[in-house]
């Protein structure tokens, strides 16, 4: 029933026409009662009005009673993936609240679906304008079902912007990963930026795991993208040209830069990447979420980031294997 109500009211019909209406997820998502979320109220959700509705909240019934945590986790993150985002959206309050409750299992896997359901589809992106934009601002994108996708995005970005006070203290979790799923997540915070900005400048500077520091740098990026925060690309600019910052801070601000500004790379930008994008910043850097979405094959994520955005006019070309010391090859 859900998808012949997508059909008739987004397919054959106009989607401004549900704009605010109960087909509106932003707004859906928006109404879910404090108590409700608190309390995993699932029953107050009306996730039958979309797609996978039903499904979503069998996983998420199943990952509050500790069965089968991980398929669960998968088959959420899968929806992600095929573009089904909606019903996902509706589940982003209850999962933040399962990724801050320190007796829950797979917590960092918890958030980081937040983050998923709050992003487009991106694999594989890595150019300067795109790797770290959230797209749609200007433009109509429609999920398989024919649900409008940037709705759904919408919806889970608000939510994350408004349990922010949630996430937050995440950044100073023991688990690293806990860490980077939590910078992940409100990296795509729809407002609330400014906290959010000092949160992460703050554990940067308590960070001692080189690759939580490297995921806060772009985090920092890219919610300063989101927002057209014009001190960020100075901030970045002075960050990868100071040598007394460590090695993956400085390329994961090299990264940064390059994707809030179309300034032309200088001759000292590409020396520091030549000597500091090396194989094992490649390995150090792989695990993040930034890094596995722009992979075209395992931990080439830095490696194919850097192939495109310094050599623009071949984005496609692959990475002759005898080069691969060579990183812009």
């Amino acid at each position: 029933m859900a998808y012949q109500a997508v059909t008739r009211a987004f397919v054959e019909g106009d989607p401004l026409d549900q704009a605010g209406g109960p087909l509106d997820v932003r707004v859906v998502v928006a109404g879910i009662r404090a108590e409700a979320k608190d309390g995993y109220l699932f029953e107050e959700v009306p996730w039958d009005r979309f797609p996978e509705g039903g499904s979503v909240r069998e996983s998420m019934e199943r990952l509050l009673s500790g069965e089968a945590v991980r398929t669960s986790l998968a088959r959420l993150v899968g929806l992600c993936a095929n573009d089904m985002r909606a019903a996902v959206a509706l589940a982003v309050p209850f999962l933040i609240r399962i990724g801050t409750d320190p007796e829950a299992d797979h917590r960092a896997e918890a958030i980081a679906v937040t983050a998923e359901a709050a992003r487009m589809q991106h694999q594989g992106v890595c150019t300067r304008a795109d790797m770290l934009r959230f797209r749609g601002d200007d433009e109509w994108f429609f999920e398989v079902t024919g649900y409008v996708q940037n709705w759904s995005v919408q919806a889970a970005r608000d939510a994350i912007a408004a349990d922010s006070d949630l996430l937050l203290p995440l950044l100073d979790d023991p688990d690293p990963e806990v860490r980077i799923a939590a910078a992940y997540a409100l990296a795509a915070a729809s407002t609330r930026e400014e906290n959010i900005l000092r949160g992460f400048h703050a554990r940067l500077l308590a960070e001692h795991e080189p690759a939580v520091r490297a995921g806060l740098v772009l985090a920092i990026a890219q919610l300063a993208l989101a927002h057209q925060d014009a001190r960020t690309v100075v901030w970045m600019r002075s960050c990868w040209s100071d040598a007394a910052r460590p090695p993956e801070v400085r390329v994961s601000a090299a990264l940064g830069w390059m994707c809030l500004t179309d300034l032309p790379v200088s001759d000292e930008l590409r020396a520091l990447l030549d000597e500091f994008a090396t194989d094992e910043m490649a390995r150090l850097m792989a695990p993040l979420p930034w890094m596995r979405a722009a992979e075209d094959t395992g931990s080439d994520g830095l490696r194919r980031c850097l192939r495109i955005m310094l050599h623009p006019g071949t984005p496609g070309a692959p990475c002759p294997a005898d080069h691969w010391d060579d990183p812009w090859s």
